[in-house]
């Protein structure tokens, strides 16, 4: 561990290296998207085991992050994040060797089990390697690789898939992650808090509780936690909209199912580079401006995308909704870095690693777990098209309620260095 605030060449190294390794773990997750006919095939699998290799990741991923916060806020950060790295891609080339479903099943489980390292730290670690005031536009670095693993996911599985077979789509998605594993324990890993010291902040209090109480103190932290549900409606509305978009354009708009698929893909791919990268930005000036600027400018822009979502949503011609979409999944976007640099700049520099891990816990469970479930019974019991109007309602909570907190915190809160 370094003991000196990073140079601008080694954090924005650790961004790098960061961030390339959140392209692999998104790749890997939707490289099974891919090749899924090709492993029904050769496994002769049923839809429902095939629907379970989401569900096995996810529910290990959530319950991991806990675990590995504690430890990122306790020790060193980088062997953690190198060891889950390691982990999750190693299981992945495993994967490629299952020759039953339980077996493939496992591999999957496992990689959520690394891939809960590298998301509930990697923040943390940035944190102490850019000021509070440039963690927008660091974070939506981060996550600009969101969209673009999550395409290549979709084209490597494919071409993969299609020239050598499902078992390469599995070895090209793991090996690199291996490599990037190795470079992880060449990072920084600079002491907790060194930012705002430098900022002329004291030195954080080590606090002598225990991981349990870290994560009872953030739950009962209104600030917090409010944000944070905030954050869930939000991700609410981003997953079902992912899940359900290309089916309401085939279904209720009758848009061929080949260009409903690749054309809404294309339009998350563009919007979620360009979205978050400018929401990055533009956040960072109003957090140069207020105090909790990160906030104001999720809630606002996060409002703005509601009219958009409610018309794509609602419009019958495709010369309205087209663009609509594209309008609403931009600004939707926007929100990414800001709202994780604010959930940082919330917790103390000694707990943001179980601050995100409890965060990415949240999200899930309360936002993109249930989401495409809940739209798809309402849809039974009524329409897809009236269904998917649950999207921008809790696009509109998100925003409220991250405004609100905003305001409370710039009225309740202690200004922080």
């Amino acid at each position: 561990m370094t003991t000196a605030t990073p140079t601008r060449r080694a954090a924005l190294w650790a961004l790098t290296v960061l961030t390339g390794i959140n392209l692999i773990n998104y790749l890997d997750r939707y490289v099974v998207s891919a090749i899924a006919p090709d492993l029904k095939r050769a496994m002769s699998l049923t839809d429902t085991q095939l629907g379970w290799l989401l569900p096995a990741f996810m529910l290990v991923y959530m319950i991991a992050a806990p675990a590995f916060g504690a430890w990122g806020d306790r020790g060193s950060r980088t062997r953690p994040i190198a060891l889950g790295v390691l982990l999750w891609s190693v299981a992945t080339v495993v994967s490629g060797l299952a020759r039953t479903f339980p077996q493939l099943l496992a591999g999957r489980a496992i990689v959520g089990i690394g891939e809960a390292a590298y998301v509930a730290i990697a923040p943390a670690l940035l944190a102490d390697c850019f000021a509070r005031e440039a963690r927008g536009r660091v974070y939506a670095v981060l996550n600009m690789a969101i969209p673009v693993g999550a395409a290549l996911g979709y084209i490597v599985g494919g071409l993969m898939s299609v020239h050598y077979g499902w078992r390469a789509a599995f070895f090209v998605a793991g090996v690199p992650g291996i490599l990037l594993a190795l470079t992880v324990l060449r990072l920084p890993d600079p002491p907790r808090g060194i930012q705002e010291m430098a900022a002329g902040a004291s030195a954080p209090r080590v606090a002598a509780d225990g991981p349990f109480a870290i994560y009872l103190g953030l739950l009962r932290r209104w600030p917090f936690m409010v944000v944070v549900l905030g954050y869930a409606a939000y991700t609410f509305a981003l997953g079902g909209l992912a899940f359900w978009m290309p089916t309401f354009l085939e279904r209720v708009r009758h848009v061929p199912a080949a260009e409903a698929t690749t054309g809404f893909g294309a339009i998350v791919i563009v919007t979620g580079f360009v979205g978050t990268f400018a929401g990055g930005w533009l956040g960072d000036r109003f957090q140069r401006r207020r105090r909790e600027g990160y906030l104001w400018f999720s809630g606002l822009i996060t409002l703005l995308a509601v009219p958009c979502a409610l018309l794509a949503l609602t419009a019958a011609a495709p010369a309205v909704y087209y663009p609509a979409i594209v309008l609403a999944e931009l600004l939707l976007f926007m929100s990414t870095g800001p709202i994780n640099a604010a959930l940082v700049n919330i917790a103390t520099p000694l707990e943001r690693a179980s601050a995100m891990a409890l965060s990415m816990f949240a999200i899930h469970l309360l936002g993109d777990v249930p989401s495409p479930l809940l739209i798809g019974r309402v849809s039974d019991l009524s329409s897809l098209g009236e269904a998917v109007l649950i999207v921008p309602l809790a696009v509109t909570v998100a925003g409220i309620v991250w405004l609100i907190a905003a305001r409370v915190n710039e009225r309740t809160q202690p200004a922080r260095a």
